[in-house]
């Protein structure tokens, strides 16, 4: 039997979420359901005739502060929260549902997405697992700012950031395959500067912004702390590249070297390294042999890997 952690997943039952948009500040009800193995992760517009996007490359959108899909004029926006806990916690296929233009910020981290996982349940499904595996650095620059992917094995992500105070400069060294993305990755909120609060607004961004979904970050630091990690703002970062990066349609086999990126950096390298079709290939992941002594004929062991345990921030 394959190990499930080599098998495609999706959620056990469905799972219903209330809120508001991030930008927006518009109510949104949502809804991820159960889907066929190889379907991906696609989104549906209710209150558009349940008109579908699916979440690749192909259908990015305008992307500054957050990262948004469009398909024939239709809009998705603020995507990358709950890509990344999908692609965190090994969900592949997944209908979500939706009656508004923007997805709920809820805490403003992906922490209430893992928790939701847990108490529905993972289901794995009978389909080997495909990854984008990385054949040769594909790169992106812009001044100071920088991103790239190289041949590796695993997925592991290395971040950089350098804000103005009191954030400063703070890396991260994350390891996908070491299954702690619920813990160490996703209660990681967004953040932002209460000074720059009303030009924001007076763009029509966040305004659905507010001490319970965001850290506001005033000139001596957080206004409404304490902070969930010493450096939880590299790690928001790092949460939003892997959700970014899921726009790539697949998990990544290689390492991600990011320097100053954001969601226009993050897309630019999956539409880059889309187009390249030399410097990457469609590959199963490897069938592990059980261990019977310890997991029996009956997998149990795999089956944890199928239900992430419950985390708290």
């Amino acid at each position: 039997m394959a190990s499930p952690a080599h098998l495609e997943q999706t959620i056990a039952e469905p799972i219903a979420f209330e809120g508001v948009g991030l930008h927006s500040g518009a109510p949104v009800t949502m809804r991820l359901l159960p889907a066929p193995a190889g379907s991906g992760i696609v989104f549906r517009r209710t209150d558009l005739d349940n008109f579908e996007i699916p979440a690749n490359g192909r259908n990015v959108a305008k992307v500054s502060y957050a990262t948004s899909l469009m398909r024939q004029g239709v809009l998705i926006s603020t995507t990358e929260h709950l890509l990344s806990s999908l692609i965190g916690m090994g969900v592949d296929n997944v209908i979500i549902e939706l009656d508004n233009l923007e997805l709920p910020i809820l805490d403003g981290s992906a922490l209430p997405y893992v928790q939701a996982f847990s108490q529905a349940g993972i289901r794995t499904q009978r389909r080997r697992r495909e990854t984008i595996r990385v054949l040769r650095p594909v790169e992106v620059r812009e001044g100071n700012k920088f991103i790239g992917v190289y041949p590796g094995s695993g997925y592991s992500i290395q971040y950089a950031i350098d804000f103005p105070a009191p954030i400063g400069r703070q890396t991260a060294s994350v390891d996908l395959a070491a299954e702690t993305y619920g813990e160490s990755i996703a209660p990681a909120r967004t953040f932002g500067y209460k000074a720059d609060e009303q030009r924001l607004r007076d763009m029509g961004l966040i305004r659905g912004a507010n001490a319970d979904n965001a850290i506001i970050l005033g000139a001596k630091g957080p206004e409404n702390g304490p902070l969930r990690f010493a450096d939880e703002y590299v790690r928001h970062k790092v949460l939003d590249l892997i959700g970014d990066l899921a726009l790539a349609g697949r998990r990544i086999e290689g390492h991600v070297v990011a320097e100053r990126a954001g969601h226009a950096m993050h897309t630019a390298l999956v539409s880059r390294l889309l187009k390249d079709r030399s410097a990457w290939e469609l590959a199963h992941v490897p069938v592990e042999t059980p261990r019977t002594e310890e997991a029996g004929e009956t997998g149990v062991a795999g089956a944890a890997l199928a239900s992430p345990a419950l985390v708290s921030a």
